[in-house]
Parts: C-alpha cells; sequence; structure tokens
C-alpha cells in the first residue's frame, strides 16, 4: 500500500457512509424520486444538483426521515448508515436526526435564547452532565459556526433578533451541538448575501475533517467550490454521480451536460 492509499484510508476518503439502493419516494400519487441509489462519502462533501423540482431535495430529507413528518409521503428502498437500515422499525427517528444533523434553507432559530438554541439537543439527548459541560458545547458549537464573537455578550438575547447570515449560521451551531455525523444542508446559502455564503462555505470545508456533509444547491459555483462529490438529479431520476471535477468537466450523460453550460434548467 502506497502512502497516498494509507492517506486516503485514514481520512476515510474510500469510505461509505450512507449507501442508498432503489430509493422511491411518493408524496401521494406523485412519484417525486425514482429508484436512486449512491454512496455518500465518509468525511467529505456530497453535493445534489439540478433543476428545481428534481427531487433532489426529497432525496436528502429521506437521509433522516425527516419525509416521515410530511402527510402522505413514503419511502421505498433501504438506505443504511454504517450498514444500519436507517427505515428498520427499531430505529428512533429522533436518536437518528442527532446523527443526521439537518440545516434548512430558511433560517428556522427556534423563539428561544441563543444559548438555548443551541443548548437544546444536547440537553435532549443527555449529552451535558452539568451547565458547565452545556456551556462548553454551546460555545464550542458557536465558535465552529464561526459565530461566537459576533454573540459571546448576548448569548440571553433571542435568536430570532439575528440577522439573516446569523440566524443561518445559529442554525448551523445548532446542529453541530449534538455531534452529528453527518450533516445534511438543504440550499444553505440561498437566502445569504455573498459575505455570509463565504462564511458558511469555509464552515463546510472544516466540518468535513470529521462529519460528511451533503448540500442540496442551485448553485454550479458553490458545488464546485465546496463538494469532493456531486450528484446531477433530473426529473426525480439521479443522472449522474462522480467526483466533482469529473461531473463539471467531462460529464458522462448528455442531460448533465445540458444542465451544467445552461440548456436545460
Amino acid at each position: 500500500m502506497n502512502d497516498m492509499t494509507k492517506f486516503d484510508r485514514f481520512v476515510g476518503l474510500n469510505e461509505t457512509k450512507i449507501s442508498a439502493q432503489g430509493v422511491n419516494v411518493f408524496y401521494g400519487d406523485t412519484h417525486a424520486v425514482k429508484d436512486v441509489s449512491v454512496e455518500i462519502a465518509e468525511r467529505a462533501v456530497t453535493a445534489f444538483i439540478g433543476p428545481s423540482g428534481c427531487g433532489k431535495s426529497t432525496f436528502l430529507r429521506c437521509l433522516n426521515r425527516m419525509n416521515d413528518t410530511i402527510d402522505g409521503a413514503r419511502v421505498e428502498g433501504q438506505i443504511h448508515l454504517d450498514g444500519e437500515d436507517i427505515y428498520d422499525p427499531k430505529v428512533d427517528p429522533v436518536q437518528l436526526r442527532a446523527k443526521v444533523g439537518m440545516v434548512f434553507q430558511k433560517p428556522n432559530p427556534f423563539p428561544k435564547s441563543i444559548y438555548d438554541n443551541v443548548a437544546y439537543g444536547p440537553r435532549i439527548h443527555g449529552l451535558a452532565r452539568n451547565k458547565a459541560d452545556l456551556d462548553e458545547i454551546v460555545e464550542k458549537s458557536l465558535r465552529r459556526a464561526a459565530i461566537w464573537d459576533e454573540v459571546k455578550d448576548r448569548l440571553d438575547a433571542p435568536g430570532t433578533g439575528l440577522s439573516g447570515g446569523q440566524q443561518q449560521r445559529l442554525c448551523i451551531a445548532r446542529a453541530v451541538a449534538t455531534e452529528p455525523e453527518v450533516l445534511l444542508m438543504d440550499e444553505p446559502c440561498s437566502a445569504l448575501d455573498p459575505i455570509a455564503t463565504a462564511q458558511v462555505e469555509e464552515l463546510i470545508d472544516e466540518l468535513k475533517r470529521n462529519v460528511s456533509v451533503v448540500i442540496v444547491t442551485h448553485s454550479m459555483q458553490q458545488a464546485a467550490r465546496v463538494s469532493q462529490k456531486t450528484a446531477f438529479f433530473h426529473l426525480g431520476t439521479l443522472v449522474e454521480y462522480g467526483d466533482t471535477g469529473q461531473i463539471f468537466t467531462n460529464p458522462k450523460d448528455p442531460r448533465t451536460e445540458a444542465y451544467i453550460t445552461g440548456r436545460i434548467g
């Protein structure tokens, strides 16, 4: 084994974190996701790209069972996290979502203080033995989300009083506070200005050292900047999946090339 192969194995680039086989999603009679099979790499950023309504966000929500909360939604197929079937009846969705966190397109801080927003998950999952532990988790999470210096003197202020970019980073801090193994991000920068977007992208780059990140984005520039793997969805199907550089410079499917060059969208 050469040194590079050893390094790849060490950082987990060759390991699969999530494996999906034959996933179909129905909303009532609407077949939203059609027979999607994909392997999500460990400790890497995977981008889902494609036109609006192509199924990428719906499939993303399958990965932590958020579709369970939607009336009339039905998921078929298999999704395994570290070899465990996440749709097994024995799996508690609340515990699953501590492992597979999610950040939504629109910042959604709880109507609580900045401190309590971040402390919420660690409290309900029993991750802190005492107030000192909780203080440490809150500070560490806010630092990881690159917002500590902006809020450290007003942790008792309401999270809803922050700017849009600050709210999104607070939601990221809330998501990472439970030490998730996977972080799902559904267009997390679509409502942000370029400076806040750059801050979130830097955070994604830092998180991938320890976390598998899956991001849905409409920005192909963003996908190219932050991801190592890219999946292109179209009309509910996964058209192509591979290394980001290959997808953007030498796509195998003409539909991928048509999307990347702006001929479909």
